[in-house]
């Protein structure tokens, strides 16, 4: 498991409001499987932002080299962030 990201800015696209790509880190990335809802009971997004109900998305994302890593993503006033990382 790598070192977790914390909060930095990511460009989502979604199909029927569900992440299906991503450019993250100056890299573009294709949601390669089910994206699984985030709920605060899942984990905790800034106390700073006020939400309600969906919090972000966790999705496994594949780059045009083959590298995949897990993203936890929320959206805030100033568009998604990417909480977290996992490989």
């Amino acid at each position: 498991m790598s070192t977790p990201t914390i909060e930095h800015a990511a460009t989502i696209w979604m199909v029927n409001d569900i992440p299906t790509r991503m450019v993250y880190a100056g890299r573009r990335w294709r949601v390669s499987d089910t994206p699984t809802r985030l709920r605060h009971s899942s984990w905790t997004v800034p106390l700073h932002e006020a939400h309600s109900g969906l919090y972000g998305w966790r999705f496994q994302g594949t780059d045009v080299d083959g590298r995949s890593l897990v993203f936890d993503v929320y959206k805030a006033e100033d568009g998604w962030n990417v909480h977290r990382t996992y490989e």
